[in-house]
């Protein structure tokens, strides 16, 4: 990605993380097929959101796999690449392995 993302306030800009789903027959489930994945990669967050009149920086990080709502954020397209900019109300979890 050649571009730089900057979301602004509590908003966070995310890759969506999809795993291909084999069956145990060994058949292999189209991407059309399949719903919209839950899980993403963060790239960029935003500075945070204005609390009395004080930021509050974000709990995620860069680099973080998160769980997000299902019809949270908005997608869009940059290139080649497909991202999701989704708010820090639509944040479900860390996903920690």
């Amino acid at each position: 990605m050649s571009a730089k993302l900057q979301p602004y306030g509590d908003r966070v800009v995310v890759t969506t993380v999809t795993e291909d789903e084999v069956l145990s027959s060994g058949i292999v489930i189209p991407d059309t097929a399949k719903e919209k994945p839950l899980q993403g990669e963060v790239i960029a967050i935003g500075p945070g959101k204005w609390e009395d009149g004080n930021r509050r920086p974000l709990d995620i990080a860069v680099g973080d796999r998160i769980l997000y709502r299902k019809y949270a954020g908005q997608e869009f397209k940059l290139g080649t690449d497909e991202f999701l900019v989704i708010e820090e109300k639509d944040i479900l979890g860390k996903v920690v392995k």
